[in-house]
């Protein structure tokens, strides 16, 4: 792995960044850094790019500015967060009240699967955070370990990178109406009857009429919020239920599957099988073996 430290000076920008070649370990299997640094623009201009196998993460420091991005211009101001993928055409230009940003352009095998829960999960290309500190902090933590001799840095800088990850998933949702705040509400009490109620037999139609809600619109904003159906909610509690009475209980595998809401023998045993990629009966065998060596 190597980096290279930039302080360029051009008619445009002053800027410290930090060009970096993490390992082929790095490229195949984590979140790798490619460039991180910080820039002032010194008079207005405009930086385009296109067909970068990278995505871009950077927050406007101060200052102001504007973001082209699938045909769409976003204005940017002091506090704004941005997260695109640069494989698609984007520029971004700074206005005559000259900004500061701060960047990291970064990749992984499985980052656009990512960005596609990014954008399903209401992320934007540009937000804006009530705190940017934690944002600054990561990018400077991160410019920090990519600057240093650490022999496991890129490790540590696939451990900061998933936090951003993570940070721009939490951060990012901005309800657009107060329509979407009530959807919010009246899903929270959609999913808090699932909780409870998960082992029992929930028909879509009754659930709906229960709630007096649409059961087409229901379904949508429940995917929408959560990432996931309510039909694929209820089963991913069924089966965390039916693997705590495999390990933990004499139950037998069809009084196991009654207990978790899938009555059905051959049907728990194929919804099982599908999640956890063996059978009830293998799950079980595993787990007992794992706790005679311990």
């Amino acid at each position: 792995m190597t980096q290279e430290l930039f302080n360029p000076q051009s008619p445009s920008v002053s800027s410290s960044r930090i060009l970096y070649t993490p390992s082929v370990f790095a490229r195949t299997s984590l979140l790798h850094l490619q460039e991180v640094g910080t820039l002032r623009a010194l008079r207005p201009h405009t930086s385009r790019r296109a067909d970068l196998v990278s995505f871009l993460c950077f927050v406007v420091l101060s200052g102001s500015g504007a973001l082209k991005y699938e045909d769409e211009e976003y204005a940017l101001t002091e506090g704004d967060c941005v997260f695109i993928d640069c494989r698609k055409a984007y520029s971004h230009s700074t206005s005559d009240n000259l900004w500061s940003l701060q960047w990291c352009h970064f990749f992984a095998p499985s980052l656009q699967a990512v960005y596609e829960k990014y954008k399903e999960r209401g992320g934007r290309p540009v937000f804006h955070p009530d705190d940017l500190t934690p944002f600054t902090s990561l990018l400077t933590e991160i410019y920090d370990l990519a600057s240093s001799s650490d022999y496991i840095r890129d490790m540590r800088i696939n451990e900061k990178l998933a936090v951003l990850l993570t940070l721009l998933m939490e951060q990012s949702w901005h309800p657009e109406s107060m329509m979407v705040s009530r959807k919010r509400v009246e899903l929270l009490e959609v999913k808090s009857y699932l909780d409870e109620h998960y082992t029992e037999k929930i028909v879509l139609d009754d659930l709906a009429e229960r709630f007096f809600i649409n059961k087409f619109y229901m379904t949508r904003i429940f995917k929408e919020t959560y990432g996931t159906t309510i039909n694929n909610y209820l089963i991913s509690r069924r089966i965390t239920r039916a693997k705590q009475l495999l390990r933990f209980t004499d139950m037998t595998v069809d009084e196991i599957g009654n207990a978790a809401g899938m009555g059905d023998a051959n049907y728990f045993s194929r919804m099982f099988r599908k999640v956890e990629g063996s059978s009830p009966r293998e799950y079980r065998k595993k787990w007992s073996e794992i706790r005679k060596r311990s």
